[in-house]
């Protein structure tokens, strides 16, 4: 990674005397007694624990955790529980939005009929469905990730199958589009219906999703007209995010820190994210209610981002702008333990050139302490894109400093990262995201450690100040400066009488 600003002496690390390898050293990280106090207390079985309750509760619920189930209610009651014994001011706030009601999910070829469930944002076909030739992308690691993947065939007129992996599924639909395409199918990449995902914004063609055994069955049919039939109502829904925040500490000058709490239908979303849950919780639980802090920490865990990041979205939107002036930054936690695990730190700067350019300002800043964290214990890291995945997404829309930690989804481990890291070249970093398998066997406690006390120690050190990314000093040190300026004051006359 290249140099970035320097973190104003809260987080000043050590210089690494050899390059970093996936075995941590001892070496203990500089930087606020609470920082490091924090970070030790939060330890692997402390988090797995709070994995095993999610697990339970989910095994209780049919298998899920999702947002508008009995299993996603059961979470919010286990983590807000927590809170309150802990000391924090708790609220669970309801926010309100509308839910894609299926009048038709079908892809019909061949005699055969296919569920294919339309995407957030897709829209609709009219009623009878669209028909066209269905035209089979070829795949590879970033299936319809580039105009080239569309060129050979006439897609003009036809229905496109794409495989899932390697970019957003707007960047896909888009391709297909621009290639002629008057339809798109995308077909799972790990097993299970692919449902409850979004394009992102609101869409150019009608887009569907089915199963990865239903899109290799689907690409059998290359050539042949296929009806797609993709309709829908919405309804208005009612969910609950949580909220905590120390009662101690400036309330004009709040460090926030996220997770998002539901899985998919599909299943009880241990990595995805019981992990980012899990990790924010032990951190909140062993910082307490009243610690002595410069500034107030406010932990969040949202609903509903599986269903489009709509949890955290209201809630930013519900603030006014002096409120949203009052969050210093926002730190965001969303799979830390994948079983293939990678160490991405959101690129702040974009000094990686990852995509989609660096955050606001100040998010280069928490780039580098997460960074200079993972170096001084000896984990290299990569950077990688604010892709509008996950929910710093309305945070950094609203000019908010981001940043924070991702272990890795449906992308690939290459050989480098397997060198770094270990683990799989050519595999998937989590093989069961968005997927039934989604479970306790699903993580890499190693990297949900260590990514725990990342969590921990960024946290807290910016709990103590956050003068690098907004230039607010802590409480001593303008205390410092208000006595200087006295003492350096010109006398008067009578003072000298």
């Amino acid at each position: 990674m290249s140099a970035r600003a320097k973190f104003a002496g809260v987080l000043a690390v050590c210089a690494l005397v050899a390059a970093p390898t996936a075995t941590a050293s001892a070496a203990e990280p500089e930087g606020p007694a609470l920082a490091k106090k924090l970070a030790k207390a939060v330890t692997t079985d402390g988090i797995n624990r709070h994995l095993i309750a999610l697990q339970r509760i989910a095994d209780r619920n049919n298998g899920t955790r999702a947002v508008l189930t009995p299993g996603y209610d059961a979470s919010v009651e286990y983590v807000a529980g927590k809170l309150r014994g802990a000391g924090f001011d708790v609220t669970t706030p309801t926010f309100k939005f509308d839910q894609q009601v299926p009048d038709a999910e079908t892809a019909k070829v061949g005699g055969q009929t296919f569920e294919a469930i339309p995407l957030e944002e897709s829209p609709q076909t009219p009623v009878g469905g669209i028909t066209g030739p269905l035209r089979v992308v070829p795949e590879d690691a970033t299936t319809g990730c580039e105009a080239a993947d569309f060129a050979g065939q006439d897609f003009k007129g036809t229905i496109a199958l794409i495989r899932r992996g390697g970019c957003t599924f707007d960047l896909k639909h888009r391709n297909a589009a621009a290639a002629g395409a008057i339809g798109v199918i995308i077909g799972n990449n790990v097993d299970g219906p692919l449902k409850n995902v979004t394009l992102g914004q609101p869409g150019v063609l009608p887009t569907g999703g089915v199963s990865k055994a239903d899109g290799t069955t689907l690409g059998g049919f290359a050539g042949q007209a296929v009806t797609l039939d993709l309709r829908f109502h919405l309804e208005t829904r009612t969910a609950h995010n949580v909220i905590a925040e120390t009662k101690t500490g400036r309330k004009d000058n709040v460090v926030m820190a996220g997770s998002h709490l539901d899985s998919v239908e599909a299943g009880p979303g241990i990595n995805d994210n019981g992990s980012g849950s899990a990790a924010l919780l032990e951190t909140a639980l062993k910082l307490g209610g009243s610690p002595k802090v410069n500034n107030a920490v406010r932990f969040a865990w949202w609903g509903a981002e599986e269903l489009g990041l709509i949890g955290s979205t209201e809630y930013v939107k519900s603030l006014s702008f002096d409120e949203q002036l009052n969050i210093a930054l926002y730190l965001n936690f969303d799979m830390i333990a994948s079983p293939n695990a990678a160490y991405f730190i959101y690129d702040g700067d974009n000094s990686d050139n990852v995509g989609a350019g660096p955050g606001p300002y100040g998010s280069a800043q928490i780039e580098k302490a997460f960074a200079d964290y993972f170096g001084a214990v000896g984990v290299p890291t990569e950077g990688t894109d604010f892709s509008g995945r996950s929910d710093y997404g309305e945070f950094i829309a609203q000019g908010i400093p981001a940043g924070g930690l991702f272990t890795g989804a449906e992308g690939v481990k290459t050989e480098a990262q397997a060198a770094k890291w270990g683990g799989l070249a050519g595999v998937a970093y989590d093989k069961c995201y968005h997927s039934k398998c989604d479970n306790l066997g699903n993580l890499d406690r190693t990297a949900l450690g260590r990514n725990g006390k990342a969590v921990a120690f960024v946290t807290a050190s910016y709990a103590i100040s956050t003068e690098a990314v907004n230039g607010v000093p802590p409480r001593s040190m303008r205390a410092s400066a208000r006595a200087f300026k006295v003492a350096s004051a010109p006398h008067s006359h009578a003072d000298a009488a």
